[in-house]
């Protein structure tokens, strides 16, 4: 292979002079595709169109690498590269970050994936499952805390009682009403249970048995980046790789008002597709079965008077 020297503001580089293989699905065939493609569709949006401000002082129409960078969370360096049809490894999730960034179509976030990993991208998103009005009178049915989530344990259904107990989930933004998130990322849930490691160590555990299932859903990737992030615990614990189905244990929880509760976990699938879980605390005892009431008839008052 014949090569030479090429002069950057780094130093000198060496460079090959050899032409590249007419092979359209060689690997560097490929990255050169992909550096033309990023840059094609970076050109075409506008700073506007992204929620970023416009100035006058651009040389060439479209993003620079340093906003879809920034838009993507992604290094500006890295990026660089992976236009500049550089050798990287880039992973799933920072795909869908870049698709995102550069607003991508279906058909042109499958094409990003078969050019920068020789293959599609994973299956998209299915809808959430529907609650239907059965699902919420089987909720409110319940003396004790419960709710209806999805696989990835996002909530999408909650009755009075856990409101009462945990905090209204209505308060908390749709996209963080995640169990995951909140045992691990909100104080307040947090500091409601006493036993929180030995609980929180269950639950990634239980969660990485679910993940297994669904090892290319770009949400469960997004939400497993997001928690390594923001939780050192979460972190170390997924590397552990602990997968044990571990047996669910009386569940204690905290109210600053009426003092400590204790629950039986149970989770239930609740409907043929597998895809809507219903997870029920059912109080021990009467003391707690009365501090449940208690706190259920106390925020239904507040929240009647709040109208």
């Amino acid at each position: 292979m014949a090569a030479g020297y090429a002069g950057t503001r780094e130093g000198l580089i060496l460079v090959s002079t050899t032409p590249a293989s007419s092979s359209a699905s060689s690997p560097a065939s490929r990255r050169d595709d992909l550096a033309a493609f990023l840059k094609g569709r970076r050109a075409r949006l506008a700073p506007q169109e992204v929620g970023l401000p416009s100035t006058t002082r651009r040389r060439t129409p479209g993003l620079r690498r340093e906003e879809v960078a920034l838009l993507a969370g992604v290094g500006i360096t890295w990026y660089t590269w992976l236009e500049q049809g550089r050798d990287i490894q880039v992973s799933a999730l920072v795909l869908e970050r870049i698709a995102r960034a550069l607003r991508l179509g279906e058909a042109e976030r499958t094409h990003l994936f078969v050019l920068a990993q020789n293959r599609p991208p994973p299956l998209a998103v299915q809808a959430l499952p529907e609650v239907t009005p059965a699902h919420r009178r089987l909720l409110e049915s319940l003396a004790g805390p419960a709710y209806l989530a999805t696989p990835r344990w996002d909530v999408i259904a909650w009755n009075s009682a856990l409101s009462a107990v945990f905090g209204d989930l209505s308060a908390v933004p749709a996209e963080r009403r995640n169990m995951l998130w909140l045992v691990f990322a909100s104080a307040d849930h947090r500091a409601a249970i006493p036993d929180w490691e030995a609980d929180a160590r269950g639950m990634v555990a239980r969660f990485r048995l679910e993940f297994g299932r669904r090892r290319d859903d770009r949400d469960f990737l997004a939400l497993i980046d997001e928690l390594r992030g923001v939780s050192p615990e979460f972190h170390r614990w997924w590397a552990e790789q602990d997968v044990a189905r571990r047996p669910l244990a009386t569940k204690r929880f905290h109210s600053a008002k009426v003092g400590t509760m204790e629950f039986e976990q149970t989770n239930f699938v609740a409907d043929e597709t597998a895809d809507l879980r219903l997870t029920v605390y059912t109080p021990l005892d009467g003391r707690t079965a009365h501090l449940v009431e208690r706190l259920r008839r106390s925020w239904e008052k507040r929240r009647l008077t709040s109208r």
